[in-house]
């Protein structure tokens, strides 16, 4: 409950113009110490257990694994997660890819889905809780890669999980 709170904190943070993305390249100590703000530490770890749900947690952890054995003892970028997740993967996702999206615009999407019959629509836009004037920048290019997963009458929630990768405008 208390992660929750924390989680719709830094989402209300996030819907502001004013947000920054989870990483950026920085020229100076200052903005290293910007960088690392509540935001940047909560969406981050929302985003791991986005990818964690995602992947699975067998998968998730394996790629883990890797990346603490391939950086043991030296530095690491965000890059070295994503391809160590890339290599648990066998090319079947391109993870790193899909977590740039991410990682490198501020926000989050709003997804709308729509139901006609059988067919189900899905389509993504930048969600702005409050437009701020003196900062407002079009954020029309805007494009996340989405894993949704979903679940059908024909199957629970156990063992019946399927997975969409929304990483269009829209999509069915």
């Amino acid at each position: 409950e208390d992660f929750l709170t924390l989680i719709f904190k830094a989402m209300m943070k996030d819907t502001l113009n004013s947000s920054h993305p989870v990483s950026s390249v920085v020229q100076s100590s200052e903005q290293i110490e910007e960088m690392f703000d509540t935001l940047s530490y909560i969406k981050g770890a929302s985003l791991l257990l986005m990818l964690k749900h995602y992947l699975t947690k067998d998968v998730f952890q394996a790629g883990i694994e890797v990346y603490l054995h391939n950086n043991n003892y030296g530095t690491a970028q965000s890059d070295d997660l994503w391809d160590s997740m890339n290599e648990i993967t066998n090319g079947t996702l391109d993870v790193k890819k899909m977590m740039k999206t991410w990682i490198v615009h501020k926000g989050f999407p709003l997804v709308t889905v729509v139901r006609k019959g059988k067919i189900i629509s899905v389509q993504q836009e930048k969600f702005l809780y409050r437009v701020e004037p003196e900062n407002w920048s079009s954020d029309a290019s805007y494009l996340w890669h989405i894993p949704l997963t979903y679940i059908t009458n024909r199957c629970n929630f156990t063992h019946c999980t399927n997975a969409y990768l929304l990483d269009q405008k829209s999509g069915m």
